[in-house]
């Protein structure tokens, strides 16, 4: 038999030892150069903490530049008062030389404020944004790791707003922050001045503080939960808009508008009341927070006038007093909205944490073998699997020799599919083993057995990319004559060509805007490109019509001569195509041998295929 070009492609194409991950591509972004401290016991901040200072350049000059800016602010207030006491004797007495130099003095501290304000905002938002890029990063290099039972309980739209709307949360408290730094330095500062001017009026500036503080934790423990709450009704709505969108044709072909409309506006009135609450709570404290403040200012300026009066205060040093009071209130007058941040930040950061702290299920050995050029011989050896509590297989045996195509058919729940999901080790089977060439397919680095181990699904999933990249995603360096010549194998060139940009086509979200068996033979082409000595086709023609199923499955003849292959088999014109049948019942082998012979000697075989087309396009294979 002559080789096919796909065959040729096979020999060139074999995978290097060392590398089965296929690219071509540079990173378009870096990978993060650190990740979340693994320690629970640790509280929130500390554990973003290794993130944000892989960036302490940046951050470090941030910071600097920001408490030199606080320190500025700091020194202005005293030189306002002193150009104040000044400006008599530069009117009455005519000696304007020391009141000019203040004023000099302070238009350049004014600059230098303006300087460094801008070079800390600069530094700090970058800093923000790299940690917001980072988390991202680390969240996708995480969830790319975790086994698909982890997918299995977890809505698309949780993972996708834990992934924006928490970090964005985390950001922006970062981001703010600093200003909690520089108000704390800011309050040292102004307190020792005032304090230097008079103990007692600082005092009586400073009456209300205490009750501030009182009411802002009491604020703080109350609008936590409510962060809580908030995070996880927005990810409720994400999952009912994500779930609409990708389920749209379900939702119109019921006329389901109105209750899809209903229930989102359920979980959307939820989010509301939450929200409202945290509105209704903060509209209480922080009017009292920031008002409280007031009450020391109109002591400050009525006992210190009294005082200015008396001689004891001069009168500058009361102005500049009174602008430390200002400086020491600001603090206050946000504090309330930084910690309504805060407690959202600590909330989001324990959404993300549940991500990220999830270990994968199936991980690689220590010591982990390699298959370099695999023969195919599988060895399914008292396999046991169940989903959580529901037995699926129970003590599957049967072998395949190398080369052999062979078709699995049971009824629908008897576990064909998962045999081949287990094949993969995208689940870990109970017991049992299962093998290629004789090594345990758990002592194969993940990557190597997924190089080698080819799937073409039932509903094969396709990118809103072109259809020539959909084809080589499995090999991106593939040549265009490559993937013309799996397309034509797959029957898919004669389609793709009648586009109106043929290869350079873009489907749309999932492939929809292609019928089920385009996007059926797209998943075949990808498969073939790819040309793995073991394949798997998973009812992957059920969606295709009779005629270009008959044409597949000549082109497929051919593929399947030199490849250990599996056909997950609903139709007899699939059957056709195997050598051997496996008959699955019960989560076990109850019996193989060839198509005729099953019909002869196995009643439920019989019973089975009952139940399918009766009319196979061709003879079953001896």
């Amino acid at each position: 038999m002559s080789a096919t070009p796909l065959d040729a492609a096979q020999n060139q194409t074999a995978a290097p030892s060392f590398n089965f991950e296929p690219i071509n591509v540079e990173a378009r972004f870096d990978s993060p150069r650190a990740a979340i401290d693994s320690d629970r016991s640790k509280n929130w901040f500390k554990r973003v903490f290794p993130i944000l200072w892989v960036n302490k350049w940046a951050f470090s000059i941030g910071i600097t530049m920001t408490v030199l800016t606080m320190l500025v602010s700091v020194a202005l207030p005293a030189l306002t008062g002193q150009i104040i006491d000044a400006l008599p004797n530069a009117i009455i007495e005519n000696q304007p030389d020391h009141f000019l130099l203040l004023v000099i003095i302070m238009i350049s501290l004014t600059v230098l404020r303006f300087i460094f304000g801008f070079l800390g905002t600069y530094q700090m938002s970058r800093v923000s944004n790299q940690l917001e890029a980072d988390l991202r990063s680390v969240i996708y290099n995480h969830l790319v790791t975790l086994s698909f039972s982890f997918y299995d309980n977890i809505q698309t739209g949780q993972v996708i707003s834990r992934a924006n709307s928490d970090i964005k949360a985390i950001q922006m408290f970062l981001m703010m922050s600093p200003m909690l730094l520089t108000s704390v330095l800011s309050f040292i500062f102004a307190a020792a001045y005032m304090l230097s001017v008079s103990f007692t009026l600082t005092l009586a500036a400073l009456v209300t503080t205490p009750v501030v503080y009182v009411l802002s934790m009491k604020l703080r423990a109350i609008m936590f939960p409510l962060s809580w709450l908030t995070q996880a009704h927005q990810a409720d709505v994400a999952v009912i808009v994500d779930e609409n969108i990708n389920g749209q044709r379900i939702v119109k072909s019921f006329a389901q508008e109105q209750s899809q409309l209903t229930l989102l506006g359920k979980a959307a009135k939820k989010l509301q009341w939450v929200q409202v609450r945290a509105i209704d709570i903060s509209s209480i404290f922080n009017p009292v927070i920031e008002h409280l403040t007031v009450v020391g200012q109109v002591l400050v300026w009525v006992y210190g006038g009294w005082l200015v009066i008396q001689g004891e205060v001069q009168l500058g040093a009361l102005v500049a007093f009174n602008m430390y009071l200002m400086i020491i209130q600001a603090p206050f007058r946000f504090l309330g909205l930084l910690l309504q941040m805060e407690q959202r930040a600590k909330a989001s950061a324990g959404r993300i944490f549940e991500i990220l702290d999830e270990q994968p299920e199936i991980t690689d050995r220590a010591n982990i073998s390699s298959l370099k050029s695999p023969q195919g011989y599988l060895e399914f050896d008292d396999v046991h699997f169940a989903y959580k509590n529901d037995p699926v297989l129970t003590g599957l045996d049967f072998k395949v020799e190398s080369g052999e195509t062979i078709a699995i058919v049971g009824r629908t729940g008897s576990g064909k599919s998962t045999v081949v999901r287990l094949l993969s080790r995208f689940y870990e089977m109970s017991s049992g083993s299962i093998k290629i060439d004789g090594i345990d397919i758990r002592d194969l680095a993940l990557k190597n057995l997924h190089f080698h181990v080819g799937q073409v699904l039932d509903e094969p999933f396709l990118f809103s990319i072109s259809i020539r990249d959909n084809i080589a995603y499995g090999k991106p360096n593939a040549s265009m004559a490559e993937i013309i010549s799996a397309a034509k194998a797959a029957q898919a060139h004669d389609f793709i060509k009648n586009m109106e940009k043929g290869y350079d086509t873009v489907v749309g979200e999932r492939g929809y805007t292609l019928s089920g068996g385009q996007r059926q033979r797209l998943g075949i082409a990808r498969a073939l490109l790819v040309n793995p000595p073991i394949l798997v086709l998973d009812d992957a023609t059920s969606a295709i019509d009779v005629k270009v199923e008959s044409d597949i499955h000549e082109a497929l003849v051919n593929l399947m001569a030199n490849r250990t292959t599996i056909l997950i088999a609903h139709r007899l014109s699939t059957i056709g195509l195997a050598n051997r049948v496996v008959l699955l019942d019960e989560g076990k082998a109850i019996a193989t041998g060839t198509h005729q012979k099953l019909l002869e000697t196995v009643p439920r075989y019989s019973e089975i295929l009952s139940q399918q087309n009766r009319m196979p396009e061709r003879e079953p294979r001896s």
